[in-house]
Order: C-alpha cells, then structure tokens, then sequence
C-alpha cells in the first residue's frame, strides 16, 4: 500500500463527520479491511463507489441488448404459431404467475392517460430479473427451444449455459444498485460474464461495450 504523508494532529479530521453521515455500521467491513484505519477506509469505500460506476455502464448495455434479444425470440415464436397478440399479453405463453405480475406492473408503469401504450415501453418496464427468470431450468422444455436462438455464439445449447452468468450479474447488479459493497467480490470474473453474454448474442456487441468500459482502469487503482 502506497504510504500517505503523516496528518497535522491539530488539524481536524474531515472523516469523523464523513463516517458518521455514511454510518459507522457500512463502514465496518472498510474498517476492518483496512486495520481500523478510517482514512484508508474512506478510500476504499470511495473506490467501491467508482467501481459500481465503472460495473453499471457495461451491465446497462447487457440488459438493454439481451432483452431485445429475448423479445425478438418471443415475438417469434408468436408468429410461428400464428398468434395475433403480444407475447407478453397471451395467456397461452407459459409464464409464471410472478411473470404475469411482472408484466401486469409493466403494463401500470407504462400506462399514459389516453394514450396507446408503445410496446417498447412496456418492454423497457420489464427488469432486469424478468428477463434473468426466464431463463431458468423450469422453462427448459418450453421457451428456451425458442430463447436459445438469442443466442447464436454460445458454445452449446445448454440453458445453464447462459443462465449462470446471467444469474451470478443479476445478483452482483443488485448488490450495486443497493448501494453494497462489491470490492470484495470476484470483479475480474464479473466483468469477464459481462462480456461472455455479450458475446454469446454478439461478438460486435461485445466487442463495442468493451471498448468503452472503465473497469480495468478502475480495478488498478485499488487502494489497499
């Protein structure tokens, strides 16, 4: 760890203030990490901050990307069995009731008083985890025949194959918009599930969100 210039002991302290607004009881494991040294954790936890930054551009483009490739498959499959409704609308699709409540809350927040609702709005409200619970064991027989082809570059066309990764960025991406800690986790092994998704729907993809992504950057300034 690189050393720090000693403190003027009668100049006061910014992190008592800092630690008490941001709560002694999340900065505990800091703390501990850091020898109990308040600096030190201050900056760490900073570093956190910049890293769920740096995390949540590249986790922005995957949702956007992989439930397009989602819908795009469902719609599909809909016009191959000649159904005139929307996936997301026909009862025949064999979603879960927590899927139909999904979609049903989807459907309240995209609502406009006297306005036809965009079904690309409806698709926006859809989250992150709708789209996660998809691909799951329990729909293996049913819609991953069709979801499969969302993703043509997967090395086969095992559903957990593709739903690992998804489930372990699905986990990390809620620990990062509850504002938790992730510096302690596997970072190189998430950003690595970042890109491997994006590839298996497409290498362009892929390539194009990592041309962009601060998190290697990030990952080298740790501060202890």
């Amino acid at each position: 760890m690189p050393s720090t210039p000693p403190s003027d002991p009668a100049a006061p302290s910014a992190s008592k203030d800092v630690i008490e607004l941001i709560s002694p009881d999340r900065l505990n494991p800091y703390l501990a990490a850091c020898g109990g040294d308040p600096e030190t954790a201050l900056r760490l936890y900073r570093w956190n901050g910049e890293l769920a930054a740096a995390f949540f551009e590249p986790l922005g483009h995957l949702e956007i990307m992989l439930r397009n490739a989602l819908d795009a498959r469902l719609v599909q499959r809909q016009q191959r069995r000649n159904r005139p409704s929307e996936w997301y609308d026909d009862r025949s699709v064999p979603l879960t009731p927590k899927a139909r409540a999904d979609i049903a809350e989807a459907h309240r927040r995209a609502r406009r008083d006297g306005v036809a609702t965009p079904r690309g709005k409806i698709i926006a409200e859809l989250s992150f985890g709708f789209w996660r619970f998809l691909l799951v064991r329990q729909y293996r027989s049913s819609l991953w025949p069709d979801l499969a082809g969302a993703f043509p570059h997967a090395q086969n066309r095992a559903i957990t194959t593709v739903e690992d990764p998804i489930k372990r960025l699905h986990k990390f991406r809620n620990r990062i918009a509850h504002h938790e800690g992730i510096w302690h986790l596997p970072l190189a092994a998430r950003r690595d599930d970042i890109q491997t998704v994006l590839g298996f729907i497409a290498p362009d993809a892929a390539s194009w969100v990592a041309e962009t992504s601060r998190i290697d950057d990030v990952l080298i300034r740790r501060p202890v």
